[in-house]
């Protein structure tokens, strides 16, 4: 074998490795959650109508942070990943969004569903221009918000802690700002929910791609 043909076999089996090793980080992703085509908007476990499921989660930089703690507040809670194509999108809608409804009272918690460290979470989140909170997730609070599995998924909550609304995948920045604005101006008493039938089924997941 010349030395051209070597060099071009090393070659072959370094790309061949690359290539594999992509494959298994985009399956072990798509097993775990995947990112909503752009065409396309599913739905979780319906939260609408009802409080939204406090949680306690950390800061990138150690922080603890209660959803609770912005009661008085709209939240629009987004649960995203460094890998998702449509998040990328919306990220810079979101910092917008966060600027111009801040002195109206809105927060906005970037909920990262990302294995990976830290410091590659802030890179990133620095890279997009984000300028709200991001916070890690848990098994437990992607379980209580109907069990994420597409992403993103925004969680849109009104200064009484009910979820007005919730939309799995990417929708226009003007759909997103008149959700923020229906959060912004919701502060209608809490719903009781001791009246709730027995034996109700759980709503199906129909945001599964």
């Amino acid at each position: 074998m010349t030395k051209g043909a070597k060099q071009n076999a090393i070659v072959l089996v370094v790309v061949a490795f690359v290539v594999a090793g992509m494959i298994y980080t985009g399956a072990k992703h798509s097993r775990r959650i995947k990112s909503v085509p752009l065409d396309q908007q599913g739905m979780q476990g319906d939260l609408r109508g009802k409080p939204a499921p406090d949680f306690e989660l950390k800061t990138l930089d150690g922080k603890t942070v209660k959803l609770s703690d912005f009661r008085g507040k709209a939240v629009l809670v987004n649960f995203w990943a460094t890998w998702c194509g449509p998040c990328k999108i919306e990220m810079p809608w979101l910092a917008d969004l966060q600027t111009k409804y801040a002195s109206r009272g809105l927060v906005i918690l970037g909920v990262s569903v990302d294995e990976g460290s830290a410091d590659k979470i802030a890179s990133f989140s620095k890279e997009m221009g984000v300028n709200y909170t991001v916070l890690r997730t848990t098994d437990e609070v992607s379980d209580e918000y109907g069990g994420i599995d597409g992403l993103p998924t925004n969680f849109y909550v009104g200064r009484n802690g009910i979820v007005v609304e919730q939309v799995a995948g990417l929708v226009s920045k003007d759909v997103m700002e008149s959700e923020v604005e229906m959060a912004l101006n919701h502060s209608a008493p809490e719903k009781s929910t001791s009246a709730a039938p027995p034996n109700t089924q759980p709503t199906d997941k129909a945001g599964k791609q």
